[in-house]
């Protein structure tokens, strides 16, 4: 049982001792990577150490009971304490996505429902930035595009981890599962008659990217500057500091008019137009595994409702894991951890239940 885990005993001690090279830390890309996958292999070896531990425990105590009746009891307990770390080091066993270690970029637009959906947009940003507060996250706007009554028609934000997060505790390997359409049911401000409205905002999360993860040739790009924009004529910029870039081969266009400098808006952009391009090669590359894709309840699908947000009800119901509560106030001002651990699971099952067909 658990034979892999010694190949990965082997890589673990392979990377301490490349870590312990103070050259490996000039590229700081490459440091991160190794850093990375050291912390992940960290929590198998641990886990192993523990699962290994308590059966020559629950072994010796099982010797000793024939002469004392609480060595017995002692065994069982062991034994069944081995039963849920096993299950813990299968869990951490189990093949994750290749950018679950990533950072990530998180983009939220408007959809039906016109300034009631951008004001929606708004509520899901600030429910996101709370969620990252509480986990330590940092949060940065790279793009806004704001509607007349202080929503968003679209928004672009970073989220960073500080430091190396444990596995399964990075950005994306918990935001992921927030891709899709955001249903809303609540009486909008513009409405006068207190009526129930129904409206939607699309939510887009994708790892970010490094540099050294796509390659991105500069005669690939068509960059343009134009006039930045705001509501009502306010924050209109008198330069023209927006960029528009547009990758040529797959046609991706990103613009970004956010900062005041031409060049932090063309950074922005780039830093946006590298996580597209990565996560377009990750879906292509998903597509070709229709199998293990059809077992993943993870969808940038923006046509997929996965989620309603029932403020009459105070009420938050999500359609792919079948999770109800009835604390939405809370939700929306960062609880979510229940909401996306719902998520988390259903996921760990469905590539657990892939890995015994």
């Amino acid at each position: 049982m658990f034979e892999a885990v010694d190949g990965l005993i082997a890589e673990h001690a392979e990377l301490e001792h490349a870590l312990a090279d103070p050259g490996v830390h000039a590229d700081q890309s490459r440091a991160r990577k190794l850093n990375q996958r050291y912390a992940e292999l960290s929590a198998i070896v641990r886990t192993h150490a523990e699962w290994l531990q308590l059966g020559e425990d629950a072994e010796a105590a099982q010797e000793l009971a024939g002469e004392d009746e609480a060595f017995a009891l002692e065994a069982v307990e062991l034994a069944e304490r081995r039963v849920v770390v096993a299950e813990r080091l299968r869990q951490l066993l189990i093949p994750r996505d290749a950018s679950d270690s990533k950072d990530a970029l998180l983009e939220v637009k408007s959809g039906e429902g016109g300034e009631e959906s951008a004001l929606f947009a708004g509520d899901l940003l600030r429910m996101y930035t709370r969620y990252a507060e509480a986990r330590g996250w940092s949060t940065e706007v790279l793009d806004a595009n704001e509607s007349d009554l202080g929503g968003y028609k679209s928004v672009t934000v970073a989220v960073k981890a500080k430091g190396v997060p444990a596995p399964g505790e990075a950005p994306y390997a918990l935001l992921k599962f927030e891709g899709g359409v955001h249903r809303v049911q609540r009486v909008p401000v513009t409405e006068s008659q207190g009526r129930v409205h129904t409206s939607a905002a699309g939510v887009l999360v994708m790892p970010e990217a490094e540099q050294v993860d796509v390659s991105i040739n500069d005669n690939d790009l068509r960059i343009d500057v134009f006039r930045s924009s705001g509501p009502g004529g306010q924050s209109v910029n008198t330069t023209d500091s927006a960029v528009r870039i547009t990758h040529l081969p797959t046609g991706i266009v990103v613009s970004c008019q956010n900062e005041k400098s031409q060049l932090q808006n063309k950074e922005s952009a780039m830093r946006i137009l590298r996580a597209r391009l990565l996560a377009a090669a990750e879906e292509a590359a998903n597509a070709e595994a229709s199998a293990a894709r059809k077992s993943q309840i993870r969808t940038v699908d923006r046509s997929e409702r996965i989620r309603t947000y029932n403020y009459p009800e105070n009420r938050i119901s999500d359609h792919r894991t079948g999770y109800k509560a009835y604390n939405l106030d809370q939700v929306l001002d960062g609880a979510l951890e229940p909401v996306i651990e719902s998520s988390v699971q259903a996921d760990m099952t469905a590539r657990l239940e892939a890995l015994g067909d």
